[in-house]
């Protein structure tokens, strides 16, 4: 499976390949997949599963713009985790378990990124959520290539001699 999605993503560098990095682009189609796929859940959790309903849990009220974020990251975030791992940062010489601890930290400051621009965006600004959740993902989506790269699937540099 990894090859074959390997080979589909490198197919379609070739007319990128003076303008970026195979890594770039490789994270830019994983990331962007995962994102589309966050995105179309987030809806589809929004408008037909929680039908914009509030979510109440254990005497807390959750609502359903935030509710539909938790929905989504159940899904986004291992399919994330692992088209970074096999994928785009392959060269990582973190252990397996140090990056997924990583990942999740990183997940939970993205995801915490998106529970304010949401708010922000949703209830002071009063966009519709799901145009909130296309903004606020251009702005997740930067941090995230960036911690990712230099701290979740860092490598290590070889000092010259």
């Amino acid at each position: 499976m990894r090859q074959f999605i390997l080979n589909i993503i490198d197919f379609f560098y070739k007319p990128f390949e003076k303008f970026m990095p195979l890594q770039t682009f490789r994270y830019l189609a994983c990331g962007g997949s995962n994102t589309l796929l966050d995105i179309v859940l987030y809806s589809v959790m929004y408008h037909f599963v929680l039908h914009k309903n509030d979510v109440h849990l254990f005497g807390v009220t959750i609502s359903a713009h935030i509710a539909a974020l938790f929905m989504s990251l159940a899904i986004t975030f291992p399919t994330g985790f692992l088209l970074s791992k096999f994928i785009v940062f392959t060269n990582s010489s973190l252990e397996g378990r140090v990056q997924l601890f990583r990942y999740f930290v990183l997940v939970a400051v993205c995801f915490l990124l998106n529970y304010v621009f949401m708010k922000l965006f949703v209830n002071y600004f009063h966009f519709f959520p799901t145009v909130s959740k296309i903004f606020t993902t251009f702005f997740v989506v930067a941090f995230s290539y960036l911690t990712q790269k230099k701290f979740t699937f860092k490598t290590k540099s070889i000092p010259l001699p």
